[in-house]
């Protein structure tokens, strides 16, 4: 182990304890079930920001560290995009979701579907967290290997089990606490990174990079491609980010959850600038390293002090924790107490936060287990988890919302397949993490099954029992349905070769999806479920 290995060990035992400490000050706030699952709806706007400031930003530091060293500046992309989706979030969805005292996701399923659809939901949202958690966990633990020697799954381990033993005290106040501390930990990160940029290579050094690499200052080195389907995944997910929704509806009003997500969508600029700089930094010092998050780390070791190496990965930690917290938390909600309510309908608030404790246990012991069956991509889980989960709850969320005719059985059918057929088209392309079936997305192929199957079996169920009726907005989806159909015929081969053909057809569907909805509404239930949104 190196000098920075010893001074890392240390400052991460001493943060552990306090964490700990932070969780038995959570306990005594999470009384009930309320309490536990969403902090009591009494979240001001500082716990907002925090706890979506170390959901997101987290997350996106450690990703755009990594892109930045390969591609350069275009990784900022990756943080635009999901400002993107924290604004719409905070401007859009908030509001509505607030005010039906949401969960979880799943629950909204299952309380517009039934308990079945709710046992099912839940369950496929419940085993996706792990896979994102494990994610972000590997790419911290491949820079923490370089100075320690700790091999990744057992970085993992350590990861896993202490946000099992402070979740379980407080549940979201747990959350709220040690987010808080994560953030101040992510801006002395950020402190001792823009130090050591100053001192080795400073902009001179970038400038030289620029010259001479020019890929590394182009904007759209990362792929124009790439960089839609960023915008798309993100925007996309706006409807289904649980975890988000979960901690930002914890808020006491409406307002404080806008401004909070206002104010971590600001404080995660510098963050993302950060993160460009310093890979920019580490492909300028160290270059021709495999992996970015290897490079930063032989980076700063030869820029800084063995203590500041140590605090800045520390930082890198405290990302891996502020994600995986969220994920194994709100995974972990809807098994307990949506799967749990589904088998128990009788079950008391107390009975679900036991469900929810011990289900954070069985998720600590799957987050490991997917730690030792695929350590050496964490990208992998990350598309794994997209697919699974979005190709399920996609469609059964825009009927909760805005489809009053669908029915159980066309809810539970499209969970089903449209999970399946994703991971089936992902099977096909042997589970690469970049060369796909058909040079195709399988959550863009799962989530038109998932959109298909539900509006087959509703239409089928629902025969001589629907009114049509004509919708100005609906003719005005179904035209950019037809539309962009047109434009797929003639550049089928153009978008097929870039990889993007899978999203363009989703887009397709979707717009029938949106026309086939305002046609078959009656005019009172349409305005009525608008309502819902706006």
């Amino acid at each position: 182990m190196t000098e920075v290995g010893y001074w890392f060990i240390g400052f991460a035992l001493a943060y552990t304890a306090f964490l700990i400490i932070m969780g038995q000050v959570a306990k005594r706030r999470a009384l009930d079930g309320t309490g536990f699952f969403v902090g009591g709806r009494n979240f001001g706007t500082l716990f907002v920001t925090v706890c979506i400031t170390g959901l997101f930003s987290g997350s996106s530091y450690i990703a755009i560290l990594e892109l930045s060293y390969i591609t350069g500046i275009s990784a900022v992309w990756y943080g635009v995009a999901e400002t993107v989706q924290i604004l719409i979030i905070a401007l859009v969805m908030i509001t509505p979701f607030r005010k039906k005292a949401l969960v979880t996701i799943s629950g909204l399923i299952g309380d517009h579907f039934g308990s079945k659809v709710r046992g099912l939901a839940g369950a496929i949202t419940a085993f996706t967290f792990p896979m994102w958690s494990v994610a972000t966990a590997l790419a911290f633990a491949s820079a923490l290997t370089v100075f320690t020697g700790i091999s990744m799954v057992w970085s993992v381990a350590v990861t896993a089990v202490t946000l099992l033993v402070y979740l379980q005290f407080g549940g979201m106040w747990s959350i709220g606490f040690t987010q808080l501390s994560n953030v101040i930990v992510f801006f002395i990160m950020l402190v001792i990174g823009t130090i050591a940029f100053f001192i080795n290579p400073g902009i001179q050094g970038i400038s030289e990079l620029f010259s001479q690499q020019p890929v590394y200052a182009d904007w759209t080195a990362v792929g124009m491609q790439t960089i839609v389907a960023w915008f798309g995944t993100f925007i996309l997910n706006v409807i289904l980010a649980q975890a988000a929704f979960q901690m930002s509806l914890s808020c006491k009003t409406e307002k404080e959850g806008r401004r909070g997500l206002l104010y971590a969508a600001i404080l995660g600029i510098p963050l993302i600038i950060g993160a460009v700089a310093f890979g920019l930094a580490a492909a300028y010092v160290v270059p021709d390293q495999a992996r970015g998050l290897v490079a930063v780390p032989l980076y700063l070791m030869d820029t800084l002090p063995a203590p500041l190496v140590g605090l800045f990965f520390l930082g890198f930690w405290a990302a891996a924790l502020s994600w995986g917290a969220p994920c194994q938390f709100s995974g972990a909600t809807s098994l307990g107490r949506d799967v749990g309510k589904a088998m128990n309908p009788q079950a008391s608030d107390q009975q679900l936060v036991t469900y929810t404790k011990w289900s954070l246990v069985l998720l600590t012991v799957l987050m490991i287990g997917f730690a030792m069956l695929r350590s050496e991509q964490s990208a992998w889980w990350n598309i794994l988890a997209w697919v699974t989960r979005n190709s399920a709850t996609f469609a059964p969320v825009i009927a909760a919302l805005f489809w009053p005719i669908v029915t159980k059985r066309a809810a539970l059918v499209s969970l089903f397949c449209g999970s399946a057929s994703g991971l089936l088209w992902y099977h096909l392309g042997n589970w690469d993490i970049n060369n796909f079936y058909l040079n195709s997305h399988p959550v863009w192929v799962g989530m038109i099954v998932n959109i298909a199957t539900l509006c087959l079996v509703t239409l089928l169920d629902n025969v001589g029992q629907i009114k049509y009726r004509y919708s100005k907005f609906g003719f005005y989806a179904l035209f950019s349905a037809v539309v962009l159909t047109v434009y797929t015929i003639f550049t089928i081969d153009t978008l097929f070769s870039t990889g993007m053909l899978g999203m363009v057809l989703f887009f397709i569907v979707s717009a029938t999806f949106i026309s086939l909805i305002c046609f078959t509404n009656q005019k009172e239930s349409l305005n009525k479920s608008l309502k819902k949104v706006i």
